[in-house]
């Protein structure tokens, strides 16, 4: 079963959201191997995550890769050496974790033909009306589907 953490960002959090993105992103793969997808749909957003995670200091430089549309062959992940990947669709076939700082439930970028199931996926929630609005339609949504949803306030 799909397991749903939904992050309610304070103010401070939403401030620095490319610097809490970078350290959820570190935490889920301190504490797994599987690899991770940062879901976004704004290319801009896309690019500001690309430099974020080169901006690490060396100790905790996040080696990633950005998903290019029309390139999700399974051999093209498959061979991926990067744990992270930034883009905004689900990758045929992936399996992993899905950090989700769009404003659509993850199941909406699955199709029935991509056998794509992740593991677990982390829903940011920012403290703006519209997020918190967007929150409360997908957190209905997964209950619906009967996932298992957790909550933080951070």
């Amino acid at each position: 079963m799909m397991q749903i953490s939904f992050y309610v960002l304070s103010e401070s959090k939403a401030q620095d959201f490319l610097g809490f993105i970078c350290q959820l992103t570190q935490t889920a793969l301190n504490k797994s191997s599987q690899s991770l997808l940062i879901l976004a749909e704004d290319e801009a957003l896309l690019s500001d995550f690309d430099e974020a995670l080169w901006a690490q200091d060396a100790s905790s430089f996040i080696p990633h890769q950005r998903l290019i549309a029309n390139e999700n062959t399974v051999d093209n992940i498959g061979s991926s050496l990067a744990p992270v990947l930034l883009g905004a669709y689900l990758p045929a076939e992936f399996n992993g974790i899905v950090i989700n700082t769009t404003s659509r439930p993850v199941n909406d970028f699955i199709t029935a033909t991509s056998n794509t199931q992740p593991a677990r996926v982390l829903e940011i929630i920012k403290p703006d009306d519209a997020s918190v609005q967007d929150g409360r339609v997908k957190y209905k949504r997964y209950q619906q589907l009967g996932y298992e949803l957790t909550h933080f306030k951070v």
